[in-house]
């Protein structure tokens, strides 16, 4: 995948016309409050909420990349349809209303189509325009960023909001790394599983995606192994629609499972981010390992589970591999598929430049934030995944997007808040003096 990219955005009424042409001629680039570097459900998010507080604001990401390139045909979302919404202002385009305009069922598991058609629904009318040209730089300037284009266009801008997706952070255990893609693959590397049919894969993992991804290639025609080095931890069967008043009142909805504490997260979503580091790191944890319910019929009694065994040695030999087990037992198989999920690290981030990324206080990779998702370089701001171990689980989710966005279009318009001093408000009253909202 190339350096991340995107869209121009304009929200209802901020019609201002910019033209990044390339012809030499041009001298003032195209300026803005702020520029969101991708496109997905946090980029889209972020943008409607900027777009409707008065800013200028570009967009560069293709719209749902991750989930439209990323993610295998046939994949369900674990999130009930109420904890998918990407969020604007008004609250006007929710999934129910996208269900109920476009004639779909409100169904659990929501089907990952589904999910794609209702982001697009979403961008179309909360932020109508997306660029799809990619970042390949974001530089320090002295009164904001200056960001190039893949096609050699600039635009400048005050503040810039990094909500690109988790494909930059796939993590590739480093035993496997050096080996041809025809052999090992990470899980987002796949859209389509048809062409494994009558191979032997073997997955590496044991949260929600290799049991699902094992499930989806089963259902391809593969032979299918999963080695987990931990037991495979079944979550509980949904019962959303049958639990009693009682239940509801002891352990209510939330986005991420019933319960007080996600309940919490949801509705106090900056709390989380005021626990120390370390208890921060070990709640996380826990999440990365379950898998739902639904997929047991689809797997046990069709894949084999090799759970708590680790990968000790691996050889290749006559286009094939042989794995020897941590319990001394060997696979053979066509192909290893990692399902071994994503680790951040900003220094993958080759779209910002090695001087800013150098400014950019991390810890264990994440960036460090302030308490409105602002890095240590003022006007730097990260969501999504990034924003994991400073804000917690929700923003793993479709479900911490509007959380994020209300927050980060606070900070920028107030650009007195933190250490931000993006976009100041004599500029947001400015640009409502130019019929910009």
């Amino acid at each position: 995948m190339p350096p991340l990219g995107g869209s121009a955005s304009r929200g209802q009424g901020q019609h201002q016309e910019f033209d990044i042409s390339r012809e030499e001629e041009l001298i003032v680039r195209p300026t803005f409050d702020v520029v969101v570097v991708g496109a997905g459900p946090y980029g889209l998010s972020t943008a409607a909420h900027l777009l409707g507080r008065g800013l200028r604001v570009a967009v560069f990401g293709k719209t749902l990349e991750m989930w439209r390139e990323h993610m295998p045909k046939g994949m369900l979302l674990r999130s009930h349809w109420w904890a998918t919404n990407l969020s604007d202002p008004g609250g006007d385009y929710g999934f129910e209303r996208f269900a109920r305009d476009a004639g779909r069922d409100r169904t659990y598991p929501v089907p990952l189509q589904t999910f794609i058609d209702y982001g697009l629904w979403f961008q179309q009318r909360a932020v109508p325009e997306v660029d799809e040209t990619y970042v390949s730089s974001i530089e320090r300037e002295d009164t904001g960023y200056l960001l190039t284009l893949q096609d050699g266009r600039e635009v400048e801008s005050q503040a810039v909001v990094m909500a690109i997706g988790p494909y930059h952070y796939a993590h590739r255990p480093e035993q496997f790394a050096g080996l041809p893609t025809k052999l090992v693959s990470h899980s987002s590397d796949h859209r389509d599983f048809a062409g494994f049919k009558g191979r032997d894969v073997v997955v590496i993992g044991g949260g929600q995606s290799a049991i699902e991804f094992a499930a989806l290639l089963h259902e391809a025609g593969a032979a299918v192994q999963v080695v987990s080095r931990r037991s495979v931890h079944w979550l509980e069967a949904d019962r959303s629609g049958t639990r009693s008043t009682l239940e509801r009142i002891l352990a209510p909805d939330a986005g991420i499972a019933p319960g007080w504490i996600n309940w919490v997260w949801d509705h106090r979503p900056v709390l989380f981010y005021r626990f120390p580091q370390p208890w921060k790191d070990a709640y996380n944890a826990k999440y990365h390992s379950g898998a739902t319910d639904w997929l047991r019929n689809r797997v046990l009694g069709k894949v084999t589970l090799r759970e708590r065994r680790t990968v000790a040695r691996l050889e290749v030999a006559h286009g094939r591999l042989k794995a020897t087990l941590s319990d001394g037992a060997t696979v053979s198989a066509d192909h290893i598929l990692l399902a071994t999920g994503y680790t951040v690290d900003v220094n993958r981030l080759t779209m910002i430049h090695p001087s800013v990324r150098a400014t950019i206080a991390t810890d264990r990779g994440s960036p460090v934030l302030n308490h409105w998702f602002e890095s240590s370089v003022p006007g730097l701001y990260f969501v999504g995944l990034t924003s994991l171990r400073a804000f917690g689980p929700l923003y793993r989710f479709v479900a911490g997007c509007g959380a994020a966005a209300r927050r980060v279009a606070k900070a920028i318009t107030r650009g007195q808040v933190g250490r931000s001093r993006a976009v100041t408000q004599p500029a947001v009253a400015a640009n409502a003096a130019a019929g910009l909202r």
